[in-house]
């Protein structure tokens, strides 16, 4: 246990102090926003889009942000094994899934309006 500790304390050293700049950097991004609220929103939007690049960039250079970065790539390569449905498929699902909606709403307006009168019976 203690050998693997030692492991990632030499491939991520400063881990904390990564992600306490990342934070500032998140942090004065959002402050910076607001601050510089007059400029063109193109102006700000690039800014934070640096900013989070940057911040990005260190927090992936950690222990924990590694870890989620390989996570995100195992993440694709299971998309591209996923079968997607034919066109043909997508709409004979989309069909059955209005119809039986339209069945359904069919059916609780009809409960709905015995109810309602059974209701308006007994009440008066």
């Amino acid at each position: 246990m203690s050998e693997k500790a030692n492991t990632n304390d030499k491939n991520y050293p400063y881990g904390w102090l990564r992600w306490l700049v990342v934070a500032v950097l998140t942090v004065g991004g959002i402050v910076l926003n607001s601050v510089y609220g007059d400029e063109p929103v193109l102006y700000r939007v690039v800014g934070l889009v640096v900013v989070a690049a940057i911040a990005l960039w260190i927090a992936i250079h950690t222990e924990r942000g590694s870890s989620v970065w390989e996570v995100i790539k195992s993440s694709q390569t299971e998309v591209r094994k996923v079968v997607w449905p034919t066109r043909q498929e997508t709409h004979q699902t989309t069909l059955i899934v209005v119809v039986l909606v339209i069945l359904m709403a069919f059916i609780l307006w009809g409960l709905d309006s015995i109810l309602g009168w059974i209701a308006s019976s007994i009440i008066g």
